[in-house]
């Protein structure tokens, strides 16, 4: 498929971005733990950026590695993003926000598309994910106390059905099935590899 028509694809499937809400239709770590009966009394909204980078070579999705110091899913891989402050007029603005204080990517480099299906964890958030894409040539500063690097994976690696793997570990006691891609030294698993899972099936099985 040729960027163009990527790019056509996603702004013809994505949520339109005046009609982002953090309660669309949802996604979550029970889809692969139907038996997963816990579910916090209110869910706390977030929302995060899928930055995607329009290099000429090929488009590639920007991931963070969280720090070890961070609170909530240290050393992770994740996208940009956080909590959505009452002063966030929008998902959108969450995302926007988010990503300027957490690698210091420019507002002015960024164009927001739309969001797809949120995400709820078992951590209890409810994550509104945002597409944008990015112009390539940017400078990063990253904030250590949240960021302890960034990386870029392909999106046709991403998007390939044979890198969407099912895999199980504990948590909490309980064995529990999860959606990973290793990416080359890289571990893109739980919550971010089922966004990218949900988006890959908004783009090529919607119907």
């Amino acid at each position: 498929m040729s960027l163009s028509a990527l790019e056509s694809l996603l702004r013809a499937r994505l949520d339109p971005l005046d009609r982002v809400a953090p309660s669309a239709r949802t996604r979550s770590d029970r889809d692969l733990n139907p038996d997963w009966s816990e579910t916090p009394v209110e869910w706390r909204a977030a929302a995060v950026l899928a930055p995607i980078v329009m290099r000429p070579e090929g488009w590639t999705m920007l991931f963070t590695q969280r720090a070890e110091e961070t609170p909530a899913h240290p050393g992770q891989i994740s996208f940009p993003g956080g909590r959505v402050q009452a002063e966030d007029a929008s998902p959108v603005e969450t995302a926007l926000r988010e990503t300027h204080e957490e690698i210091g990517l420019a507002r002015d480099l960024i164009t927001p598309l739309g969001a797809w299906d949120a995400y709820e964890t078992g951590t209890g958030f409810r994550i509104t994910p945002i597409v944008g894409l990015v112009t390539p040539d940017f400078s990063l500063t990253l904030d250590p106390r949240e960021v302890a690097g960034v990386f870029e994976a392909p999106l046709s690696f991403l998007f390939d059905p044979a890198n969407h793997e099912r895999r199980e570990g504990v948590w909490r006691g309980v064995t529990r099935a999860y959606y990973a891609m290793p990416y080359e030294n890289r571990f893109i698993w739980g919550a971010t590899a089922g966004m990218i899972l949900a988006l890959w099936e908004r783009l090529y099985l919607a119907r």
